[in-house]
């Protein structure tokens, strides 16, 4: 896809469409929902970590957290390109169970080459995070 392209799915909030420029958060099955500004991610029996307490793993947690990141920081700063993840540190509070989990995100600081991305994560309450993230990112 070409970076107009990109950027015009960026400017018009096609927040699934960017979804599909990204291999893993296709894998995922994420999706975005507009109406609340949130990521979801659907439940999956390919997301169990540990199949004896239905637990999400945490690789696809981070990889969840990480991938809102990402869309939330082109979408909002407008990048032609999707940003580069520098570093994320991923907090996990209590286990994900087997059911759908939610993601807000906000940008903490901005800069003109580093954007700051804080990230939580959800299942049945917001006011309970499942976990919660801190994403630095390369901006273009």
């Amino acid at each position: 896809m070409s970076a107009s392209a990109f950027l015009q799915l960026a400017d018009q909030h096609d927040w699934n469409g960017l979804i599909q420029q990204i291999p893993y958060a296709q894998y995922l099955g994420m999706t975005h929902s507009d109406a609340d500004n949130l990521f979801v991610l659907p439940f999956a029996e390919k997301h169990i970590g540990n199949p004896f307490i239905r637990a999400l793993h945490g690789g696809i947690v981070g990889g969840f957290m990480e991938n809102a990141a990402l869309l939330h920081c082109t979408v909002e700063q407008h990048q032609a390109n999707i940003p580069k993840p520098i570093n994320a540190q991923i907090d996990y509070l209590r286990s994900a169970g087997a059911r759908d989990t939610y993601a807000r995100c906000e940008t903490t600081r901005l800069g003109k080459r580093v954007a700051n991305i804080a990230v939580k994560c959800w299942q049945q309450h917001e006011h309970k995070p499942v976990a919660v993230a801190r994403v630095h990112l390369l901006l273009e």
